[in-house]
This record gives C-alpha cells, sequence and structure tokens, in this order.
C-alpha cells in the first residue's frame, strides 16, 4: 500500500476558530499559512497520493473522493454481479488524517480512474454515477429480460388456449357434421323405405289387378265354351238344402224349374256315359268332360242322346220333366268331380264364367 505525503509543518498560533468554519482541536499543532507549490502539487504517478493538507473547508472534497471509490467499487462489484465473474479485490488508500486540497483530490480522482494530469475532471458528475448507471442498467436489462420471458410464456399459454379452442371448435364441428349426415342417411334411409313401400304395394296392387283381369279374360273365354242347362228357369233349391224329401236328408244338387219339354243342353263338350231310367232320379242322362267330371241331368220328360255319344257345348240332350221323386217339372242338375261325391253346382258353374 503506498503511504500518503506528510503535511507540512506549521508555524502560526492556532485560533478559536479556524478557516473555513472548522474548530480548532486539542490534539492538533499550530496552524500556519500555506502557499502551494509546482513541487508540492506535482502528482507521483504510478503511485496513489493524497494532497497535501489544508484547512477543514477541504473535507467536503475528501468525502467525494471517498464516496467516488466506494461507488466505483460498488459499480465494479455490480457488474461482477451482472456477468457472472468473480470478484476483484480493491484496495483503497489510506485516508488523511486532515482533509486535502481539492486540487490533491482532483488529482487523486484522475489518477484513480486512469487520466493524465491535463484531462480536464469533470466535477459536476460524481464519481459514483459510473456504478449506479451500470447497476441501473443491468437491473433494467435483468427486469427486461424477465418481462420478455413473462410475456414469452403468456403469449405460449394463449397460443395453446387458442389451439386447444379450434381444436374444440372443429371437434364441435366434426360432430356436427356426422350427426347431421346420420340424420341425412337415416332420413334417406327412411325414404327409400317408403318408396320401396309405395312401390311394393303398386306392384301389389297391379299384380292383383292383372289377375283380376287375367281372371275375367279366363271366365270370359270359358263362358264361350260353357252354357247354361236351359233357359226361362227358376232356382228353387240350392245345393245343402236340409229337408225330409231326399233320402240323404239334405238336397245334392241345384233346382232349375221349366215348364214340361223346356229343351236341356250340353255345358261343356262332353261324352255320354249314361242315359235312361235311374229310380229317384227319374230319367238321367250323365254327361262326362275330359277331366272327368260328371254332370247328371235328371228328371228329364225325354233322352234325345246315347251312350257313348259325344255332343259338344249347347248341344241339345233332353227336355225338362217330372220323373222320379219330384214334386213339380225341373231339372236336377248334379256335378261330381272326377266321378266321386256331389258338389254345389252353383260354385261350380260360377267358377267357369256362368252365374245362373
Amino acid at each position: 500500500m503506498a503511504s500518503n505525503r506528510s503535511a507540512q509543518s506549521t508555524s502560526f498560533a492556532p485560533e478559536d476558530t479556524q478557516p473555513y468554519g472548522f474548530a480548532a482541536r486539542d490534539d492538533e499543532g499550530p496552524w500556519e499559512e500555506w502557499s502551494p507549490s509546482e513541487e508540492s502539487v506535482r502528482p507521483v504517478r504510478g503511485r496513489h497520493r493524497v494532497g497535501k493538507q489544508r484547512g477543514g473547508g477541504l473535507a467536503r472534497s475528501s468525502t467525494v473522493l471517498g464516496v467516488g471509490v466506494i461507488a466505483a467499487v460498488g459499480a465494479g462489484g455490480m457488474a461482477t454481479a451482472q456477468t457472472g465473474k468473480p470478484p476483484v479485490s480493491i484496495s483503497l488508500p489510506d485516508m488523511p488524517s486532515s482533509l486535502p486540497d481539492i486540487s490533491s483530490v482532483t488529482d487523486s480522482a484522475k489518477s484513480l480512474i486512469g487520466q493524465d494530469d491535463d484531462t480536464p475532471v469533470d466535477t459536476a458528475t460524481p464519481l459514483s454515477e459510473v456504478g449506479l448507471t451500470s447497476a441501473a442498467s443491468g437491473s433494467a436489462d435483468a427486469g427486461e429480460a424477465l418481462r420478455a420471458r413473462i410475456m414469452q410464456q403468456a403469449e405460449s399459454q394463449q397460443d395453446q388456449v387458442d389451439q386447444a379452442a379450434a381444436r374444440a371448435e372443429q371437434e364441435a364441428a366434426a360432430k356436427k357434421a356426422a350427426e347431421a349426415a346420420a340424420q341425412a342417411q337415416d332420413e334417406a334411409k327412411a325414404k327409400a323405405a317408403a318408396e320401396k313401400k309405395k312401390a311394393e304395394e303398386a306392384k301389389k296392387k297391379a299384380e292383383e289387378e292383372a289377375r283380376k283381369k287375367a281372371e275375367e279374360e279366363r271366365l270370359a273365354k270359358l263362358a264361350k265354351q260353357y252354357s247354361l242347362p236351359t233357359s226361362s228357369y227358376t232356382l228353387t233349391s240350392h245345393y245343402g238344402d236340409a229337408g225330409s224329401m231326399w233320402s240323404s236328408g239334405h238336397h245334392t244338387g241345384l233346382d232349375f224349374a221349366a215348364p214340361t219339354g223346356t229343351l236341356l243342353k250340353a255345358i261343356h263338350t262332353g261324352t255320354v256315359t249314361e242315359a235312361g231310367w235311374a229310380g229317384a232320379y227319374g230319367y238321367r242322362t250323365v254327361l262326362t268332360l275330359e277331366d272327368g267330371t260328371e254332370l247328371w241331368y235328371c228328371h228329364q220328360s225325354s233322352i234325345s242322346v246315347s251312350v257313348g255319344q259325344k255332343v259338344n257345348t249347347g248341344d241339345v240332350i233332353g227336355r225338362v220333366g217330372a220323373t222320379g221323386n219330384v214334386t213339380g217339372p225341373h231339372l236336377h242338375l248334379e256335378v261330381h268331380a272326377s266321378g266321386g261325391d256331389a258338389i254345389d253346382p252353383l260354385a261350380w258353374l260360377q267358377n267357369k264364367g256362368i252365374n245362373p
């Protein structure tokens, strides 16, 4: 550590008060006038130095120097903290017991900050401004960096929220579109089913109408092939009527009441298999058709055909009479399918297109 240059001795006697308003101390020596010379104020280069002792009025300049040095040290420490480098140890010069001259203070400040003797020193700005500016700048940079990082995190979170909202909106739109598509598909299926049902009903109706028309055409064709057995008649007894008049207890044929001698005709083309007396049936003619159906003409007054004779539709085979078990002249017509039991003649005639 560099030592300070000792103050020059004084030869004047102390007074109650010293220049610049400082009071005299008992432990100090006598005071005298001091005139600085070029030798006394010349700076010692390369070493720390302190100016010669002057009166108490220069105490504030010494304070400025101390504060500046402390501020510089503090600035270096803060700069070290900002940059992350290890702290640098700085040794301070020994403070003089008496206050230095302002010019000495200025030279010392120049020496500390590395300026030449002829470089002017800005005494209006304290040396502590360097450290304070660096500290403030470092604090501002750190605060700005923290603020930027917070803003970046906030923007990132906002982006995530926006993306989640967009995904939710897309999913909702997709779900709505899927529901609309499913509903449209269901409606299309329902419409197709309704149209199919309508088409089936129309087809069924058309088929029914076609069947009915075909049946009508068939009956019309059969009507040309089949004819009534007689004319000018009245239906008196039907198949299945009950009564004691019939040995079986019920009527087995269809009665066409007509005057005696009314012509009897062949209902359809066939062959005469029987012709003659048949007891309760009186005179009877049996006409056998190609499918084996037998037509019995009973109670005739006369027979016009013989066994084995083939007749056509409308040919005369006999005449109405009242022979056998009867109450009056009529044709008792019986129909036996394939030579079996009797069936309803009225239903059989209607099936052939004839409505008696």
